[in-house]
């Protein structure tokens, strides 16, 4: 069994991204994520990988465009309105069909808000990222150990799809620290060769990588395929975790740190006799909209716990389809405490 090691999430992120065979960083700082960068700035040298600190997010996010092109495994990282200021070349990279890894440590907003841990950006990760018919798959992992085995999922789902993927934390997730276990480094010449890649073109045809197409024809046809590629991801990609639900009738859904603290009060509602489980998206997209769906027949009522004045709730609803009531606790910027969980459990309990 390998040897468990004690790190922060922000580092643990950047150590799984070396090991999966990431050369490339690029990024700007803000916090609650600045590990990230620092992590990688001291430790991608040590294996001839390159560290540059852009002079923007837009910037980083195009170097990105071009490490991808390239054929390299690249990660970026940022938090909230640093991702914002990302989203367009995102955009440009998820219509070029080119695979990359971008972390968000989320923090509080709008605006510039503050460093506090936040759950506000899921509208953004999976709606609203940036302009035009596109989505990145999303992962949400709940420990540090998840954020290193997610990170590593990541790239190889990146790869598989050819698509950008979102690793979401929060700034608890990014500064807790807790042991963690790695898997053997990946040596980058030993992953398959992409041969769409722009890594130079002697002896064939040059590759050509683009998201520009003048003619609507050729523009909704480029569209399509997206859509078709997202329709695989959604039936092939989803991950939930359930706990507790084989008897419950009230269920939390939640996601990330709010999931870790939910577990503790659903634990502290059965013993008081109240019946609740957990359903947790650990994909956000594709989001477990059908896995959700199947409980209606079993769950009364459906809690949605979330640090945000109420997103993936949304998501929630549709699910369950008017089938069953679903109800919402929050706290903006403020880490919630088990026992305010527990106090909603137990109104909603007394009402069965």
């Amino acid at each position: 069994m390998a040897e468990k090691v004690l790190m922060k999430g922000n580092e643990a992120i950047g150590e799984a991204a070396i090991r999966a065979g990431c050369r490339y960083f690029f990024g700007y700082p803000i916090t609650p994520q600045n590990d990230i960068p620092a992590y990688m700035s001291r430790e991608l040298p040590k294996h001839d990988g390159v560290f540059l600190q852009a002079e923007s997010e837009v910037a980083a996010s195009n170097m990105v465009y071009g490490a991808a092109g390239s054929g390299a495994r690249v990660l970026t990282s940022s938090s909230s309105p640093g991702i914002s200021l990302k989203a367009e070349g995102l955009s440009y990279i998820a219509g070029a069909e080119l695979p990359c890894v971008v972390v968000n440590i989320m923090r509080c907003g709008p605006g510039l808000g503050g460093i506090q841990p936040s759950q506000g950006d899921y509208f953004q990760a999976t709606k609203g990222m940036a302009h035009g018919d596109f989505h990145l798959i999303v992962y949400a992992p709940s420990t540090v150990q998840e954020l290193v085995d997610l990170t590593y999922k990541a790239f190889d789902t990146a790869d598989k799809y050819r698509n950008p993927v979102m690793v979401l934390g929060d700034g608890m997730l990014g500064q807790m620290m807790e042991p963690v276990e790695f898997m053997e480094p990946l040596d980058p010449a030993e992953l398959p060769k992409k041969e769409w890649a722009t890594d130079g073109a002697k002896g064939r045809e040059p590759n050509v990588i683009n998201s520009l197409a003048l003619a609507p024809e050729e523009l909704e046809a480029m569209n399509k395929k997206l859509e078709n590629k997202y329709k695989k991801v959604k039936a092939n990609e989803v991950i939930h975790e359930e706990y507790r639900l084989e008897d419950a009738e009230i269920a939390v859904v939640a996601y990330g740190t709010s999931a870790r603290i939910s577990t503790k009060a659903i634990d502290m509602a059965r013993e008081r006799g109240i019946k609740v489980g957990l359903i947790r998206p650990i994909t956000l997209y594709p989001f477990p909209e059908k896995e959700i769906a199947a409980t209606c027949d079993q769950i009364k009522k459906y809690l949605t716990v979330e640090m945000s004045t109420g997103q993936m709730i949304e998501d929630v609803r549709l699910a369950v389809n008017g089938r069953r009531p679903v109800e919402f606790f929050g706290r903006l910027g403020v880490v919630f405490e088990a026992e305010e969980v527990l106090q909603r459990l137990i109104a909603l309990g007394g009402d069965n």
